[in-house]
């Protein structure tokens, strides 16, 4: 899947925005369950996120999706702009297919306009005082976002394989529709055929591109999905079904395997200490 797909795949409507001004010392919780855009307008802020260190100066962004929750905190005092964000209605799971956290340290040397976007997202005038501030200040978010994704992908941060690519145009189609329709049920004939690729030699060609084989992939594309889902507030049975398992306890047992936790106790687990 080509990274502009999954830019394409992604539209984000402003929930909430804001512009913390931090002093010395002090700690700001990005909370789960939404996701979350921030530039750094003035200091330097640092914190983590799993195994993702962020230490971002002025000038740098960050995007979370709300699967996990951490805390940034000011060395010498910072002040940021937040923006939570809502996915657009009818919008594909692209989410999914981002890190629980990215930050990009100079994105203000990298995307100069776009950050100039990113520092009035927090401004009056998303507050929709205005007709279409509602439309005008997605329209912003939507572009910071995306920007953001890209100059952390062009600048080497994201892993190897991210997002899938093949220089195989019949594979990048096959890639293509798993993205855009993890709930499907598909078969390994069936992905053959769209790929125009006798079972056996898709089979080969698909495992030496991605290092996977289809079930796998397949497999690893739903957690993803099912991660964005639950954070956004779905049900384990509407995930379920949704993504295409024959039973909430099918569901169940193939999260597990893929994150360690249920579904249910993945969702309601505890936010990590604050760093």
């Amino acid at each position: 899947m080509s990274l502009e797909r999954v830019l394409a795949g992604m539209e984000w409507n402003v929930h909430t925005g804001h512009r913390p001004s931090l002093e010395a010392g002090e700690k700001l919780p990005v909370r789960t369950g939404i996701a979350t855009l921030g530039y750094v307008s003035s200091g330097r802020v640092t914190g983590a996120s799993g195994e993702h260190r962020i230490d971002l100066p002025e000038g740098g962004a960050f995007v979370a999706t709300g699967r996990v929750s951490f805390a940034l905190r000011a060395d010498a005092g910072a002040e940021l702009v937040i923006a939570e964000l809502d996915p657009a209605p009818d919008a594909p799971p692209a989410i999914g297919l981002i890190p629980d956290v990215l930050s990009v340290r100079r994105f203000a040397e990298v995307e100069p306009t776009i950050a100039a976007i990113a520092r009035d997202i927090g401004a009056p005038a998303c507050g929709q005082h205005r007709a279409a501030d509602g439309t005008i200040c997605a329209l912003m978010a939507t572009t910071v976002v995306l920007a953001a994704i890209r100059a952390w992908a062009e600048a080497g941060c994201a892993p190897t394989g991210w997002p899938a690519r093949s220089a195989d145009p019949f594979l990048a189609r096959v890639l293509d529709a798993i993205h855009d329709e993890p709930g499907r049920p598909w078969s390994v004939g069936e992905l053959a055929s769209l790929g125009a690729m006798s079972r056996s030699v898709f089979a080969d060609r698909f495992r030496v591109a991605t290092g996977q084989t289809p079930a796998a992939y397949l497999s690893a594309v739903r957690i993803d999905a099912a991660k964005s889902m639950l954070a956004s507030g779905a049900s384990v049975s509407d995930t379920a079904r949704r993504l295409g398992y024959a039973s909430d306890e099918g569901f169940s047992r193939a999260f597990r395997r893929g994150v360690g936790l249920a579904p249910s106790m993945w969702r309601a687990r505890p936010d990590p200490a604050p760093v």
